[in-house]
């Protein structure tokens, strides 16, 4: 610690603390234009100018670090004038539009030179002009780069904490100009914090453009509906139109920074695609009626069905208090646990089990704050877009070892000290040989009590071309003092999640031997979906994730609940379908959910919820699941209700209304309520109030939370899963790269994630047309370019798409995106088939022999295995 005293206050700061840090808790106030908490100092606005005792000229205090003894003046007469005539020179310059300005009321410029500026200017020249109009640099950011004081907060934010490096400066001195490349942001995120950050109105939203002033807004303190990160949201209405979305600095594991999805992706509220009235099937068709004419028909088709088996599907996009009243709603009404929450992979509880006695829930900041940051399958990039900027801030600033161990490239490759490139379902081969080599290495050190048999030889899958090899994970990590495993929920997709999830738990059991303290989270790439498993919508498991069969568990549930808990574990959703397929399920009842556009194999999952007795869909939006139901009720969606999420770290944060529910939709919980009393039976409590302080009540993670002390920032839930297995899970043998053929994988992309931002008409303008994607060596061995059109044809079905040459994708792999409506990318799939075989040619080319026969016949000759469907 080092002392200083500034404006006569004495303090004491660590060591490396800058004047501007140390000044800042003391509350004193120091203007400052390029300065940011999570950028690297520039000290190029000069506006945070002090006296230093000793020093003959004042100096920056963002860029001076503190010094034992020190002494600072931060308002002196000398600071004053010098920071009124850095005001004056930015004035001398900058445009007097302020009344037409997008940033007036909000602008930093503007409070500055009320506070510290000239009265009147000695500049008397003509202002410089740049451009007499206003540049559209992308479909979401628009310049005016004559209002630019040359902070660079922009330029450096897109390349420091996004990565992206779309913005530039040209120029020198007072001419220097932001500009992307060749007046367009082509390498760009369409993010936005470029906008955020700008003290001035030189970057502006445009679809926000000369829409509102500040004054005019109702702001609301919410969380980002698209991923699992669960990025804080300040949403602005007017009158309960959405008029823009910003985030504050104070609050959330985002910290200002958002993606694309959260920024410019909140549109889908005011979709047009609504479910309006409750809908019933008559003589083939949808047709429009009351809720009371729509209830009627319920209770005749339920009673109608009451002895054949139930089971109930809910997204993980909805609300804590949503989705914990939804199985109950089937446990004690249904009498069944037939409960899912994804129809995108079938959840391996038995593996996932024991892992989650590993998981963290901190700060991500924290987590990823060890020596050595290890990232599984997925990619950060598009999946998580703010997680990656934490991990590229950890990775530069602080030197954390990224480590990368995946089948597809991420941005975050180019930060990372170790890159695995694995085949699809290669990575518990890999993770059982980065456990062997961790034993290698370090058995001479190894304590008496390390775990037998966790080091058994594995296969050691052979390198790719553009990787590295497991043994240099298991060197890094074995280097590390401490150690953080973030696993993509994408591993679940694969045929092989089952002994993924026990390979990383042999790998997190190792390093806890080995004194790494290691850390584990999952990386959600949807809003709710720890939630969704704390609040047990899941067939073998109850809220609380405690097991189905556990008598007391389910014991203590059932004194609450006041009804009874079927003891056997139901079916997921692929046992479901296959239930309905075989003639026997009566109702299946599916909320907030389409899986006939994500279940991976459309044919199939049409077939089966057509062969349904009875298919209920509560839903806010029309989808391809709609219309196959037998009763549709419309529910409200996001912002139209209040409700919580647990975001990956396992913080649970409050999700508020900011708008009323549109046409005549009801509240989820209103609907429970209404399907409940149909059966002569009725929920309590059935408030979201309520219902929160039962779940703190019963679910031990989150006993003791209440709603006012989650605040903005929201509250920590506590690690209380079930305990680790004491088995030793055997590795897996190596996944072979198949030769001479292409395998389809798929995930979401930076633009889309499904459902809510398909709907969004700003995402559909920065998305442009769906792609497929490949390395520039398969696309030369097939003849193909960059933005060809080609065809991608499997034993299913064929879409037609714009091809993306890839020069670090790895050979072997072409990836689609999941989430393109209009390309029904699940006809191309096969349940319990990941990935797909397929072939991809030229769209114009005539082709003789690959029909879907012949490429079922190659997919034969491969000898793929199965297991359950993918996510």
């Amino acid at each position: 610690m080092v002392r200083v005293t500034i404006d006569e206050r004495p303090l004491e700061v660590e060591a490396g603390s800058t004047v501007l840090q140390a000044a800042e808790r003391l509350g004193i106030d120091i203007p400052t234009f390029c300065y940011m908490k999570r950028l690297p100092p520039l000290a190029s606005c000069r506006m945070c100018l002090v006296e230093i005792e000793g020093q003959r000229r004042l100096q920056p205090s963002c860029a001076t670090a503190v010094t034992d003894g020190m002494v600072v003046r931060t308002n002196t007469q000398l600071i004053d004038e010098t920071r009124s005539s850095m005001l004056d020179m930015l004035l001398a310059n900058h445009p007097l539009d302020c009344p037409i300005c997008d940033k007036g009321g909000e602008c930093e410029l503007q409070d500055q030179v009320m506070a510290y500026g000239p009265r009147e200017s000695g500049f008397r020249d003509a202002k410089r002009v740049f451009h007499s109009e206003d540049i559209r640099l992308s479909p979401v950011v628009i310049m005016n780069v004559n209002r630019c004081i040359q902070c660079q907060r922009c330029v450096r934010m897109c390349e420091e904490v996004v990565g992206a490096v779309a913005l530039g400066t040209v120029e020198k001195g007072m001419d220097t100009a932001v500009t992307g490349f060749e007046g367009s942001l082509a390498s760009c995120d369409q993010c936005g914090n470029c906008i955020e950050v700008c003290p001035v109105g030189a970057l502006m939203s445009f679809p926000y453009r000369y829409k509102a002033r500040p004054w005019d807004l109702a702001e609301t303190d919410t969380i980002c509906p698209h991923c699992g990160t669960g990025c804080q949201l300040t949403v602005g209405t007017r009158k309960g139109e959405l008029m823009r979305v910003r985030s504050k600095w104070e609050h959330g594991v985002n910290r200002e920074t958002l993606c694309v999805r959260g920024r410019f992706g909140l549109d889908f509220v005011g979709s047009p695609d609504r479910i309006k009235r409750p809908l019933i099937r008559r003589d083939g068709a949808l047709v429009a009626v009351s809720w009371n004419e729509a209830g009627d028909e319920l209770r005749r088709r339920l009673s109608a069905v009451e002895s054949k088996a139930a089971g109930g599907l809910a997204s993980p996009r909805l609300p804590n208090e949503m989705l914990y009243q939804f199985q109950k709603l089937m446990r004690t009404v249904f009498r069944t646990n037939n409960i899912d929450c994804t129809s995108r992979w079938s959840t391996p509880f038995d593996a996932l089990g024991p892992l989650l006695s590993f998981y963290t829930r901190a700060p991500l900041e924290e987590v990823i704050g060890k020596d050595c940051v290890l990232v599984v399958g997925g990619n950060v990039t598009e999946e998580n877009p703010v997680t990656e900027y934490l991990l590229r801030d950890g990775a530069r600033r602080r030197h954390t070892g990224l480590l990368m161990l995946s089948a597809r490239p991420s941005r975050l490759d180019a930060d990372a000290r170790a890159v695995v490139r694995v085949p699809p379902g290669g990575e518990a081969a890999s993770l059982a040989a980065v456990v062997a080599g961790l034993m290698t290495v370090a058995h001479p050190a190894l304590p008496d009590d390390v775990p037998v048999g966790i080091g058994a030889a594995a296969a050691v899958p052979t390198a790719s071309a553009d990787g590295d090899p497991p043994d240099r994970l298991s060197a890094a990590l074995l280097e590390g003092r401490s150690v953080t495993v973030l696993v993509s929920v994408d591993i679940l997709k694969s045929p092989e999640a089952r002994a993924t999830l026990q390979q990383l738990t042999n790998l997190l059991r190792l390093l806890r031997t080995l004194g790494k303290d290691p850390a584990m989270q999952i990386l959600f790439d949807r809003a709710n979906q720890m939630g969704a498993w704390d609040m047990g919508v899941l067939p073998a498991a109850l809220p609380g994730l405690h097991r189905v069969a556990d008598d007391g568990a389910r014991a203590a549930l059932e004194r609450v609940w006041g009804a009874a808990i079927p003891s056997e574990p139901g079916a997921d959703f692929d046992a479901m379908l296959e239930l309905c397929n075989n003639g026997r399920m009566g109702a299946l009842y599916i909320v907030g959910s389409d899986p006939l556009m994500a279940y991976p194999d459309r044919t199939f999952a049409k077939r089966a919820l057509a062969a349904a007795d009875l298919l209920i869909v509560q839903d806010t939006f029309l989808t391809d699941t709609v219309g196959l139901a037998d009763i549709v009720l419309p529910a409200a969606g996001y912002g139209e209700e209040s409700g919580t999420f647990t975001n990956n770290e396992g913080r649970t944060q409050k999700v508020c209304k900011f708008r009323e529910a549109a046409f005549e939709a009801r509240g989820n919980l209103a609907i429970f309520d209404f399907i409940a009393a149909l059966r002569n039976q009725e929920l309590r409590p059935s408030t979201q109030g309520d219902i929160f302080d039962e779940i703190a009540r019963l679910v031990p993670a989150y006993q003791g939370l209440t709603q006012s002390g989650l605040g903005v920032d929201g509250a920590f839930t506590r690690a209380a899963p079930p305990p680790p297995a004491d088995a030793i899970f055997a590795p897996p043998p190596a996944v072979p790269n198949a030769a001479d053929v292409l395998m389809l994988i798929t995930g979401n992309c930076l633009f889309h994630n499904g459902y809510l931002s398909e709907r969004s008409e700003i995402l559909n303008t920065v998305a442009a047309d769906p792609y497929v994607e490949m390395s520039a060596q398969d696309a030369a061995q097939r003849g193909l370019s960059d933005r060809d059109q080609v065809v991608v044809r499997s034993a299913q079905g064929e879409l037609t798409a714009q091809l993306k040459v890839n020069r670090h994708f790895p050979g072997g792999l072409v990836f689609v995106p999941e989430n393109y409506r209009n390309l029904r990318l699940n006809s191309l799939m096969r349940r319990g088939e990941y990935p797909c075989l397929v072939e991809v040619h030229e769209a114009h080319l005539t082709v003789g022999v690959t029909t879907a026969a012949g490429v079922g016949a190659m997919a034969a000759d491969i000898g793929r295995g199965t297991s359950s469907p993918q996510s």
